[in-house]
């Protein structure tokens, strides 16, 4: 145990020590808002710059009001009868205009509009003109009908319907909980399982390759078992993961604070304040510490599994670039994992989910987007003993597996030699 605790440790300080993972550690908080805050920022940028001019030309000489100038298209109505040739006054604006709109006299039993231009329309502008049309003509036709008060009983009858999910404890309280909420929840977490398992199972096997391509092994084994270096391998680099989990953890959950803390501010509350409001309230509504706790459970025996399987495929090989035939399996295997994730988060407590979330080779991914809905407690503990039990069955077989794969060198092992070394 003492020679397993020392190999632990130096995995792991060696690791911890590094300048890339401490900016990783510290800065991944920072990009996640980056990468959410990128897209709202490209929009503004986007949608700024110069007015754009359109010309309409309206033949029927009552909807061109329709059209009133956004943000970025300024309306230039014309009625129709003053332009006999719609491209030639198009050509006489020189490039000025950015498009020419036509509404036709049919228009009413057609609802058929042409946008003309030179180049491509842009389609912020034909669902602009198409939406804003669109609302014109079907109030024009609820007001040909001239039926006393038609468009207050439409507009009455028109209702949007507004849910609120309420969530019963066991002692029978209730509490106001957010699908979206759990599905972005269960969404990220199983993603940092995807992603830390793979990152970390790759470190391990790469850690394998370089010790046994610099001979370094031959030294290690000979003052401890072959069995102990892999496993202070895959607890110590799994602990790293934790550790980088926790740091993650504390500095998003002080942002979430210091934003509900800043929305919180003052009296008078617009919209957007309103809207950051109603989102911390939900931010607020999920318990974070069983869904927490039951990450770092299916992060560590789902760790367990793959990064044994990549110690032993990196023992088989001489070179990194050549354990692609054996890893590319594994990959695969957490890609589909992944995507049957996704698949279950309108339906997580369909069958696929929960054979998904029983397999061990999908357990971990999946589980994850179903534990923010509540899974049954059988279905978790059931979930937990086939993952575990598989997993010490996979690192029982990486070790012989690794045992023999440190010492064989200039050979290209295959799967049939890799079999050959377990039944010895």
């Amino acid at each position: 145990m003492n020679k397993l605790k020392l190999i632990i440790a130096r995995e792991y300080l060696e690791m911890v020590k590094r300048k890339s993972f401490i900016v990783i550690t510290l800065l991944m908080p920072l990009l996640v808002l980056l990468v959410g805050g990128i897209p709202v920022l490209i929009s503004q940028l986007n949608g700024g710059g110069e007015t754009k001019d359109v010309i309409v030309i309206d033949e029927t000489g009552k909807y061109a009001a329709a059209l009133a100038d956004n943000d970025t298209y300024h309306f230039v109505a014309l009625r129709g009868d003053t332009v006999t040739d719609a491209r030639a006054f198009y050509e006489k604006t020189d490039g000025s205009s950015e498009a020419m709109i036509v509404i036709p006299r049919d228009i009413d039993s057609t609802a058929v509009v042409n946008i003309y231009s030179e180049g491509t329309i842009n389609l912020s502008l034909r669902e602009y003109v198409a939406g804003r049309l669109s609302d014109t003509i079907s109030q024009a036709r609820i007001a040909s009908y001239n039926i006393p008060e038609l468009k207050s009983i439409i507009d009455k009858a028109n209702v949007d319907v507004t849910i609120n999910s309420v969530k019963w404890s066991d002692d029978g309280s209730e509490s106001e909980s957010s699908t979206e909420m759990a599905m972005i929840i269960g969404m990220i977490f199983s993603m940092f399982i995807y992603m830390f398992v793979l990152m970390y199972g790759a470190m391990i096997m790469n850690g394998v390759v370089e010790e046994k391509t610099n001979r370094i092994v031959e030294v290690i084994v000979s003052s401890c078992k072959p069995f102990q270096l892999m496993m202070g391998k895959i607890i110590g680099v799994g602990l790293v993961g934790l550790t980088q989990f926790a740091v993650w953890v504390l500095v998003i959950g002080a942002v979430v604070l210091a934003m509900g803390g800043v929305s919180s501010v003052g009296v008078d509350a617009g919209a957007s304040e309103d809207m950051m409001a109603m989102i911390m309230s939900q931010v607020a509504s999920v318990n974070y510490l069983p869904i927490i706790s039951w990450f770092v459970l299916y992060f560590i025996g789902g760790y367990l599994l793959y990064a044994a399987l990549f110690a032993a495929f990196g023992s088989a090989v001489d070179q990194a670039s050549d354990a692609s035939q054996f890893t590319s399996p594994i990959i695969i295997i957490m890609i589909v994992a992944l995507y049957a994730g996704m698949g279950c988060i309108d339906n997580p407590n369909g069958p696929m989910a929960v054979w998904c979330s029983m397999i061990p080779f999908t357990s971990p991914i999946v589980m994850m987007i179903r534990v923010p809905y509540d899974v049954p407690a059988w279905q978790m503990v059931a979930s937990l003993a086939l993952l575990y039990a598989t997993a010490a069955g996979i690192v029982w077989v990486a070790a012989r597996i690794y045992r023999t794969g440190i010492l064989m060198y200039g050979k290209k092992h295959t799967i049939k030699d890799i079999f050959k070394w377990i039944k010895q």
